[in-house]
C-alpha cells in the first residue's frame, strides 16, 4: 500500500505557490564560477554532499576552472583536489576524460542539449537536467534522492525509479512552476522532509501532503 494519497492537481498547484512564497529564487547549494565549473561540481556531487564538495573545489576552481587548465592538470594532480569527496578516484577519471572531450570536441564550450551533455563521461541524466536548469533556465526535474523521496511521499506522484519520476513530476507540476521545481523539492527534502523523519510539524505544505503518516507534534527535547 502507498504510503500516500496521490494528491489533485489543486494541491499541487498550492504547494509549489507556497514553496515560491517562501522562496521565489531557489538556487543549486554548489558554488561554481562558470558553466564548466558547475558541471564538474554536479558530477563530483554525485554520492556527496553539495558542503564536501564545495570544500574540496574552492582552490581546484579558482586555478583550473576552465576545460583546457583542468585537462592540462590531469589525473594525479586532481587526485588531491577532491580525495575528500566519495568515489573521488572514479570522479577524477570522469572529469579530466570530460574535459578533454570539451576541448577536443567541443571548443571549450559545453554542448546545450541533454542528449549531447550526456555523451560526456560521468554526465547522466541527472546532471545533465541540474545543469540545464541552472544555466540555461530550462524546467528540468533533476530526480536525486531527496526529489525521489519528496514526490512520492507527499503525493505528487506514485513512481518506482528516477526516470518515472521525472516524467510524471513533467505531466502533473504546472508548467509556471517547472523552472524552480526541482530546487524547491531538493531543498525540502533536505531540510524538511528528511529520510528518516519527515518533520512535519514545521512543514508549510503540510495541508496539501498526501502523507499518510503525518507527524505534527515536535519530539520532545532530550534532557
Amino acid at each position: 500500500m502507498a504510503e500516500s494519497k496521490l494528491i489533485s492537481p489543486q494541491a499541487i498547484d498550492s504547494i509549489f505557490r507556497r514553496f515560491a512564497r517562501a522562496e521565489p529564487h531557489p538556487k543549486t547549494e554548489l558554488v561554481f564560477t562558470n558553466p564548466f565549473t558547475l558541471l564538474v561540481a554536479i558530477v563530483l556531487s554525485a554520492q556527496a554532499t553539495d558542503v564536501s564538495v564545495n570544500k574540496a573545489t574552492k582552490t581546484l576552481f579558482a586555478e583550473y576552472g576552465t576545460p583546457e587548465k583542468m585537462a592540462a592538470l590531469g589525473e594525479a594532480g586532481l587526485m588531491p583536489f577532491i580525495a575528500s569527496i566519495g568515489l573521488y578516484r572514479a570522479k577524477t577519471k570522469y572529469v579530466i576524460a570530460l574535459a578533454k572531450q570539451l576541448v577536443e570536441q567541443y571548443g571549450s564550450t559545453i554542448p546545450p542539449t541533454r542528449e549531447a551533455l550526456m555523451t560526456l563521461p560521468g554526465v547522466g541524466r541527472k546532471t545533465a537536467n541540474v545543469w540545464l536548469n541552472t544555466i540555461k533556465g530550462e524546467g528540468t526535474i533533476a530526480v536525486d534522492t531527496h526529489v525521489f523521496r519528496v514526490a512520492n511521499r507527499t503525493g505528487l506522484c506514485h513512481t518506482g525509479n528516477p526516470l518515472a519520476t521525472e516524467l510524471a513530476l513533467e505531466k502533473r507540476i504546472p508548467a509556471k512552476w517547472m523552472q524552480h521545481a526541482h530546487h524547491w523539492l531538493i531543498l525540502h527534502g533536505r531540510y524538511v522532509c528528511k529520510a528518516r523523519r519527515p518533520e512535519c510539524w514545521r512543514c508549510l505544505i503540510v495541508e496539501e501532503c498526501g502523507y499518510k503518516k503525518k507527524e505534527l507534534t515536535p519530539p520532545k527535547a532530550k534532557k
